[in-house]
């Protein structure tokens, strides 16, 4: 086997391997009952898109989160293209600010998957229930959308193993 072919075989090893992934984190999701206290569900598909962002880079992370956005507003039955340009936005800003600033481990992964998550489902919460005129949108903003981006970040973790595997096993010879 040459080695261009060699090469080819594991890029798409390896992003078939996040793409498996992304649709294990779309199914735990969308999953009835599955890590649910009471009207709080952690998200999945924000943490991995995220670690696939620090992990590749800022324009792979940055297409693969638009990517898992789009599967997230799908799995959610909402209008394409707002949690797709969320996700595209906080991956590569992600991706710039751990290879800027952060060393990468896992505490600083659960905090930078906080804030994203906050910043996302902040938005999100600004769209959909703000905008409209809810009643009791404070109280839904403190009592369930901040418990979500804390219940996901403390899980991230998971997610970072999962993508630093996939890149250490596809990982191309210098």
């Amino acid at each position: 086997m040459t080695s261009r072919s060699k090469r080819n075989l594991m890029l798409a090893g390896k992003w078939a391997s996040y793409f498996v992934l992304l649709m294990l984190a779309a199914t735990l999701q969308t999953t009835p009952g599955f890590l649910v206290l009471g009207e709080i569900r952690p998200v999945f598909i924000l943490p991995l898109c995220l670690a696939v962002a620090v992990c590749e880079g800022e324009y792979p992370g940055a297409f693969f989160g638009a990517a898992g956005g789009l599967l997230w507003d799908f799995t959610a039955g909402r209008p394409g293209g707002l949690l797709g340009l969320g996700m595209l936005c906080v991956c590569f800003g992600a991706a710039i600010l751990v290879s800027l600033y952060l060393r990468l481990n896992s505490m600083n992964f659960v905090l930078v998957s906080g804030v994203c998550a906050v910043l996302v489902t902040g938005v999100d919460f600004l769209f959909f229930y703000a905008m409209p005129g809810y009643a009791g949108a404070a109280a839904r903003y403190f009592e369930v959308v901040l418990p979500i981006a804390v219940f996901t970040a403390a899980l991230s973790p998971a997610s970072l193993w999962a993508a630093r595997r996939v890149n250490r096993r596809f990982a191309l010879p210098d």
